[in-house]
């Protein structure tokens, strides 16, 4: 198998034992508050928990790409795995809110794995794959983030929390002794300069093609994260029966995983062909009006087959914008492009939800989908009036 090939097989695997060890300990922390006593204020702890590790992941993340750039991608990924195995076991022993918030910030500190290895494939990966390679790694986390939650559900009603953390923990070094033994880093040609976060800040600001790509995946994040406080709430409203709502909700929300699952490898082909452009703007015009069409539907059968056409459409996105970071950035920034766009991705993680839950306890639910399609409708506007870039593979 060639290299490149081998590569990508290596991180898909890691890539997706690590969405999943994420996913099946993330959601059940407000339950995991409850597992160690704390009984009051638990939604605004849970809030806590989830916003402080997008904040830290936000600050961190370029430096992380800048040391990528000097020292390699692999070294950070494989750095990323035993921080996420230490911080899952020790999770796994605290005691009360306070411990497990530091935690929280200490894993977005720290972290990084799968923009690390999204950044070794986009780089290690031949010009006419690169397509197809960043849509197969797309898989790997909507996969891994299907099985999550069925995987942490199952081992915390077994046994409890604690263990679903832990053996969260085993699952990630796994993942990072794969990479460290199997993954090779080929053609790594060192960054000069030195690693620092407001240098990479400044290149990223004189290449204005790249910056037009993170400001797209902050729109991206912050539009898709607008509707995630409420849309198991309009899940419930559709799907009538309140008595079955966390199972209906459950399989709702992995229809658009599955999806992903299933298009993202045509999309990724197709970009080859194409260009990432188009696929972007295709994706996100498509999302957009996904997004309002699932306002006309009031049952929950004709919700769930809108739902998987946005899935099966707007699952081209986010690798299209990866692509254009690859295409946009010189080889020796590579590390420091992904690490800028983690952040982007990170701060509207963060300033999604804050926003949908404050639209919809203000006006009302229907109004959180208006805006997520216009915003995303918006960005496609904006992706459209945009030049695609030209390949840069130059060092400098």
């Amino acid at each position: 198998m060639e290299s490149w090939k081998r590569n990508l097989w290596l991180l898909w695997v890691g890539c997706f034992i690590t969405s999943a060890s994420f996913s099946m300990v993330v959601p059940f922390l407000p339950l995991f508050l409850l597992h160690i006593g704390v009984n009051q204020n638990i939604e605004m702890w849970s809030g806590l928990l989830f916003s402080s590790a997008f904040f830290a992941g936000a600050i961190s993340s370029p430096y992380w790409g800048a040391l990528g750039d000097k020292y390699g991608r692999k070294p950070m990924i494989i750095r990323a795995g035993f921080v996420l195995f230490v911080i899952y076991v020790l999770t796994s022993m605290v005691t009360n809110p306070y411990q497990l918030l530091i935690l929280r910030i200490l894993q977005g500190l720290l972290s990084g794995f799968i923009p690390g290895s999204i950044a070794l494939v986009g780089t290690n990966t031949p010009e006419k794959h690169v397509g197809y390679a960043l849509s197969m790694m797309s898989t790997a986390t909507a996969t891994g983030g299907i099985m999550g939650p069925l995987l942490g559900g199952i081992i915390a009603k077994i046994f409890d929390s604690r263990i679903a953390f832990a053996s969260a923990g085993v699952f990630v070094l796994c993942s990072t002794l794969l990479v460290l033994f199997w993954v090779k880093e080929e053609k790594f040609v060192p960054s000069k300069g030195r690693a620092s976060v407001i240098e990479s800040m400044k290149m990223a600001v004189n290449n204005r093609p790249f910056l037009t790509v993170l400001s797209l995946s902050l729109l991206t994040q912050f539009s898709v994260m607008t509707i995630e406080p409420v849309l198991p709430l309009y899940i419930v409203q559709v799907g009538g029966s309140a008595k079955d709502a966390s199972l209906v909700a459950g399989i709702v929300f992995s229809l658009v995983g599955i999806a992903s699952i299933l298009f993202a490898p045509r999309w990724g082909k197709l970009a080859d062909k194409i260009g990432f452009h188009k696929i972007l703007v295709i994706g996100l015009l498509v999302g957009g009006l996904g997004n309002l069409a699932q306002l006309l539907f009031h049952g929950i059968w004709g919700f769930s087959i809108v739902r998987f056409i946005y899935g099966a459409f707007f699952c081209a996105v986010f690798p299209a914008l990866n692509g254009l970071v690859v295409r946009s950035t010189p080889t020796d920034f590579r590390g420091r492009a992904f690490g800028l766009n983690q952040t982007a991705n990170q701060l509207g993680g963060m300033l999604g939800p804050l926003v949908g839950g404050a639209i919809s306890g203000v006006f009302s639910i229907h109004s959180v989908f208006w805006v997520t399609g216009i915003l995303l409708l918006l960005a496609a506007g904006l992706a459209y009036r945009t030049n695609s870039p030209r390949p840069s593979t130059g060092q400098g």
